[in-house]
């Protein structure tokens, strides 16, 4: 018997699983590198793991739940709990950067620059570092191809652990070879801890402020791009105009509502096979899970210059020409005029 194949969902889910374990096993590492130095910066590193570790979790538990089906509470499904999570990771995120700007500020105080053992505590940040990376990569690539916001946001905060790791080695690593040379340099450790807190704020920031857009719902033009490529490309002589196009994303799943105008003479059947028809199309070009609400409107004879169907018997005017769908009218009621985007 064939082996079931995994949804994206699933996959995200089992990745997930996957991020929390060795997040753990790393944050383990780091926090025996900072003991073992007394590294700040190392210090960052460890506290930051914490955050991993943690949103791994809730990102976990966000993954679970944006897996289960709509039900009559949740009739769009549960995949906004992804963006609950992201925002709880990001809002984390900044508490672990203020919390290395505060220790980093505290040590410059107290003058306190005692490193030893850094050679061994480089290693294990070096190894640290690689593995974040590749897991973080993973995540974004998966994240982005899903729409998972959870996974996405695992990513990025993998990375900018990452990049933060590296910058600690650069700067570890000059301190190291200075200390070999009889040159001490432990003074560069809190302050690169402290220029590390204020980046890992920053990518905290943004994390949240996109989650937030999401919850509120906030127009996905990428989105709009691809879907009125889709309705261009599927179009038929019966589909004369579309408006009020809106596309929204509950997790993985894209909902699409729109009102259509169609010829009046159209019947319930043939406007549902138009319907039918741009569902299929728009789930094989966009992928994942597409929900289509059409709302038809009859032509009300405004639009028979841009209507093909010969055998309507209330055309008042000529064919003249299609009318383009682009992004500015598919949007709104306004008059189409042609862009690129629609090409």
């Amino acid at each position: 018997m064939a082996k079931e194949e995994l949804t994206p969902m699933q996959r995200n889910f089992n990745f997930q699983k996957i991020i929390t374990v060795v997040g753990t096993i790393l944050m383990l590492a780091k926090f025996f590198a900072y003991f073992l130095t007394n590294s700040v910066a190392i210090l960052t590193d460890a506290l930051e793991s914490i955050v991993n570790v943690l949103a791994g979790i809730i990102g976990l538990f966000a993954l679970y739940l944006s897996m289960q089906p709509a039900d009559r509470t949740h009739p769009y499904g549960h995949g906004k709990v992804e963006l609950i999570s992201s925002s709880i990771e990001g809002t984390m995120i900044i508490a672990a950067g203020v919390m290395i700007v505060l220790e980093s500020v505290e040590r410059i105080t107290l003058g306190d620059f005692t490193i030893h053992s850094l050679d061994i505590g480089l290693v294990i940040v070096a190894i640290a570092a690689a593995a974040n990376f590749a897991m973080g990569y993973t995540a974004i690539r998966m994240g982005k191809a899903s729409r998972s916001m959870a996974l996405e946001a695992s990513g990025k905060h993998l990375c900018s652990d990452t990049y933060s790791s590296v910058g600690i080695l650069i700067g570890l690593g000059v301190v190291y070879l200075l200390g070999i040379m009889g040159v001490d340099a432990n003074w560069i450790d809190p302050l690169m801890a402290l220029v590390f807190g204020a980046v890992i704020i920053y990518t905290g920031a943004k994390v949240v402020y996109k989650s937030f857009h999401g919850i509120m719902d906030r127009e996905d033009i990428d989105a709009i791009r691809q879907v009125t490529r889709c309705l261009n490309h599927i179009r038929t002589d019966e589909l004369i105009d579309v408006h009020h196009l809106r596309v929204v994303f509950y997790g993985a799943s894209m909902h699409i509502d729109a009102h259509m105008v169609v010829p009046g003479s159209l019947t319930v059947a043939e406007a549902d096979r138009i319907v039918n028809k741009f569902r299929d199309e728009t789930v094989e070009m966009m992928g994942g899970s597409v929900d289509i609400t059409f709302m038809a409107e009859p032509c009300g004879q405004l639009f028979c210059s841009n209507c093909r169907r010969e055998e309507c018997g209330n055309r008042k005017d000529d064919f003249v020409e299609d009318k383009r769908f682009c992004t500015d009218a598919v949007t709104n009621a306004d008059p189409c005029i042609e862009d690129e985007e629609s090409k």
